[in-house]
């Protein structure tokens, strides 16, 4: 490789030829040195590299939001080396997974230092929603559940696991995660409780039939255990879906639960805007979203990220492979013009938000950006005749 090569293109060729050293060319031709995967590696994610380790070494809330203060610069760091959004995102979520565990940690302290001892009983702590799909970007706010072993509502175990969810909570907020708008938080009653509790509460949520009752259950089945004894949250994960395989009521509810997808395009094909900005995760990428969990959900695919989700109703053969390409080939320009997006405002002190400039994207994001409109276009009609089919 030249010197002066950009590393993504180094990293390619690694993987192109399955090899892990690299000759370095001056400009003459001559070799002036040797690079190894790992040093690539090292110097892509440099960023990333120093948040992680910073978020792992952390033992108070202080270092803690230090570290996190770190993810725009590492975001920005990936971007600029042509590491494609759906990547980024998998590291933001991986890096709040982390955070989140951290938390935790310090939460247990907390609670053996104010005389409330250790847990009562093993538990796990799981993220929800875009962090347990590994989808997060800049703009988020917390959503986390608790699953432990034994204790009844109300009950003694019950009262320790509500007073550490207090505690994650508040120390997600001050690091820079906000609480969740929502509720779904596991200070909360209904994002917390025993195995038992959570088989319960799943079979009711699966027996109700008014979408007011089941909303912000969807995230439910995006939970991924990040901290403790994480096979109690994929046990009940699965028994999640197990619970609602073949439901197409229940998954429809879900999908209506999240209301439709804003038309991102006028009649005259021009972008639909507020203050010159669309809000892409109202004009689609929620869309997408929620289309591919009701589908898993009732299909039985049991995958966390939506773009294998949609490969699993694919293989499935009830829908044409068209449409399930253009909707996870949509989710990934979404993903690409919000993280740009949040990023440059973040660089010039505007908090990050899921709506786009259009007067800055260029005229081939704009011809992106409205082919991956158009996906959307039918979703709600798509979701609808998908859910009955198989």
């Amino acid at each position: 490789m030249p010197a002066a090569a950009f590393v993504y293109r180094a990293l390619g060729l690694m993987s192109r030829l399955k090899v892990r050293h690299l000759g370095v060319e001056n400009e003459n031709g001559e070799i002036c040195g040797i690079i190894t995967s790992r040093d690539l590696l090292r110097l892509r994610a440099q960023e990333a590299v120093i948040l992680g380790n910073e978020i792992d070494q952390a033992d108070d809330v202080p270092a803690l939001g230090a570290a996190w203060a770190r993810l725009p610069q590492a975001a920005e760091g990936l971007l600029a080396e042509g590491v494609s959004a759906r990547d980024i995102a998998a590291v933001i979520s991986r890096e709040l997974g982390a955070l989140t565990r951290r938390a935790a940690i310090i939460a247990e302290s907390r609670m053996v230092e104010s005389g409330s001892g250790a847990a009562p009983s093993p538990y796990a702590l799981a993220v929800l929603g875009s962090a347990g799909r590994g989808e997060s970007l800049l703009a988020m706010d917390q959503d986390n559940a608790l699953v432990f072993a034994d204790g009844a509502p109300d009950g003694p175990e019950d009262t320790w696991f509500a007073h550490l969810g207090v505690h994650i909570a508040d120390i997600l907020h001050e690091v820079g995660v906000p609480y969740c708008r929502g509720g779904a938080m596991a200070r909360n009653p209904l994002w917390r409780g025993s195995l038992d509790t959570w088989r319960a509460r799943i079979g009711g949520w699966i027996e109700r039939s008014s979408p007011q009752d089941l909303l912000s259950v969807d995230i439910f089945f995006d939970m991924l255990g990040v901290h403790g004894d994480v096979a109690l949250c994929n046990d009940i994960w699965r028994a999640g879906f197990d619970a609602a395989k073949g439901r197409a009521d229940f998954a429809k509810l879900l999908a209506e639960s999240v209301g439709p997808t804003e038309p991102g395009l006028t009649f005259l094909r021009r972008f639909r805007t507020d203050q010159g900005r669309i809000d892409l995760k109202k004009s689609g990428l929620f869309g997408i979203v929620s289309t591919a969990r009701a589908l898993a959900i009732c299909h039985h695919v049991v995958e966390r990220s939506t773009p294998a989700r949609l490969d699993g109703i694919k293989t499935l053969g009830i829908a044409a492979e068209s449409d399930l390409e253009a909707l996870v080939e949509a989710q990934g320009t979404f993903l690409a013009l919000l993280v740009a997006q949040q990023v440059e405002d973040i660089g010039r002190g505007v908090p990050p938000s899921n709506a786009v400039a259009v007067g800055r994207l260029s005229s081939r994001d704009s011809a992106r950006l409205r082919s991956a409109l158009d996906a959307v276009r039918h979703l709600d009609q798509l979701t609808r005749d998908l859910l009955f089919k198989g």
